[in-house]
């Protein structure tokens, strides 16, 4: 073990080192799906289209419920980095992919109840579920390659290497787009083609992931038995991981249940809601990049014991939110209604979507403490706590859609955006005492 890397104060440059690579990163993940449904949607065949993206939206779904896997790493690799422990950095990284492996293959094995379960709920016609049938047992056979991957880009994030990872991810992409382009438009696959194509290129992602960790590591990857399966390490990793998987579902869940309730206030307030969660997707690519900032300085600090630093990185990402949050905000308000206009040609779904618009122009400001926390919570492993605060904020979310219900789809809306006013106050209001509980003692283990 080597000694904790020397106390340093924080600076924005050290935060955009992260977050610039990770918003350029966020940017381009959409194009995997945007990239199929274009391919597919060439064909000419709604079915197709439809089932591609039903299908779609399971896998996103399905693989953010294992995001602890890059969350967790990132958290583990940076505390180590600042600890010094840089040994454990490889142990973190297989014990990473051996998880990642696990959980594809029980994934591969359950594909046919899975399938039909997922499928079902969706309530698609016979045509899309049986489109999407066949995409899903295809794409499913990616899944130990798009978690490995994961873990991949949490080993590279805790250690600041956020251009490394930002060029992995558009690797992926790209080879994502070039095979769909070949396997469907060119050699008329058709969804096979395109599930193919999500396969290949989460295959060459983890094949260049491995190689870059290789290198990093001058290809001294073999770890002793001892040292990989520490229980005591094993035990916090698992646990660590059990609880933001627990987060994750309880927002996954805030997030099915809005698309719902909006399929229930009829067609034209889906298409509106559906117009109006690409301007949410939007302002999340910031908030989100300054999280993966948080994520890597505070984990660093936290192993380091830099109370100092870990309190500079949290001022400087709050701060940066709230500067692109009123930055997004401020282009919804200016060009939300143009940018409605060129999203769908309905005259009904337009109307829809901006009257409802004043709440996504709101959304940003009142998300800045809720991406901004969860990088803070995640780096310093405050996993427990972030578990029962996200509970609690659904818990608070479903009351409020109660209590706003009479509302309709404003009071749908609202009731999420006091979700988001929940998740993040609720996890500011716990900052300072685990702050104070973390810093007080030598052992970075011990708050959750």
């Amino acid at each position: 073990m080597h000694s904790p890397a020397p106390s340093s104060k924080v600076t924005t440059a050290q935060v955009f080192a992260i977050a610039g690579p990770a918003m350029v990163a966020n940017l381009t993940t959409p194009l995997i799906g945007i990239v199929s449904t274009t391919a597919i949607g060439r064909l000419g065949d709604a079915t197709l289209l439809g089932g591609v993206a039903v299908a779609s939206v399971l896998f996103d779904c399905i693989f953010w419920l294992f995001a602890f896997l890059r969350m967790g790493t990132v958290a583990f690799t940076a505390q180590s980095t600042g600890a010094g422990e840089t040994s454990e950095l490889r142990a973190i990284l297989v014990r990473g992919f051996i998880v990642a492996a696990l959980i594809g293959t029980v994934l591969i094995l359950l594909q046919i109840p899975l399938a039909n379960i997922l499928l079902a709920t969706m309530g698609g016609s016979e045509g899309v579920t049986r489109a999407a049938k066949t995409y899903f047992t295809i794409r499913i056979w990616s899944a130990p390659l798009a978690l490995g991957n994961y873990v991949v880009l949490g080993w590279l994030i805790g250690q600041a290497r956020a251009k490394l990872a930002l060029g992995t991810q558009i690797t992926i992409n790209l080879i994502n787009a070039a095979a769909t382009a070949l396997l469907v438009l060119v050699l008329d696959f058709g969804i096979a083609g395109a599930a193919t194509a999500a396969v290949i290129a989460e295959a060459a992602g983890l094949a260049l992931g491995i190689v870059i960790a290789g290198r990093l590591t001058h290809w001294k990857l073999a770890i002793e038995i001892a040292t990989l399966f520490d229980r005591a390490k094993l035990m916090r990793m698992l646990s660590v991981n059990r609880d933001i998987m627990i987060r994750t579902a309880s927002l996954i869940a805030v997030w099915l249940f809005f698309t719902a309730q909006g399929a229930r206030a009829g067609d034209a307030a889906l298409a509106a809601n559906a117009v109006l969660s690409n301007f949410l997707l939007i302002s999340a690519f910031f908030l989100d990049g300054l999280a993966n900032a948080a994520e890597q300085l505070c984990g660093r600090a936290y192993g380091a014991r830099d109370r100092s630093s870990f309190a500079g990185a949290v001022k400087l990402v709050v701060i940066w939110g709230f500067g692109f949050a009123l930055g997004v905000a401020a282009v919804f308000a200016l060009f939300g209604p143009a940018l409605i206009e060129t999203m769908t040609a309905s005259v009904e779904v337009r109307r829809l979507a901006r009257e409802f618009l004043p709440f996504v122009i709101f959304a940003p400001l009142l998300g800045v403490f809720a991406f901004a926390f969860d990088g803070v919570y995640i780096g310093a492993t405050w996993a427990r706590d972030m578990r029962n605060l996200m509970l609690l904020a659904l818990a608070i979310f479903l009351g409020a859609w109660l209590a706003l219900r009479s509302f309709g789809n404003a009071g749908l809306w609202g009731a999420l955006l006091v979700h988001y006013a929940a998740r993040g106050g609720l996890e500011a209001l716990r900052y300072p005492a685990l702050l104070k509980k973390s810093f007080r003692t030598s052992n970075p283990s011990s708050p959750g």
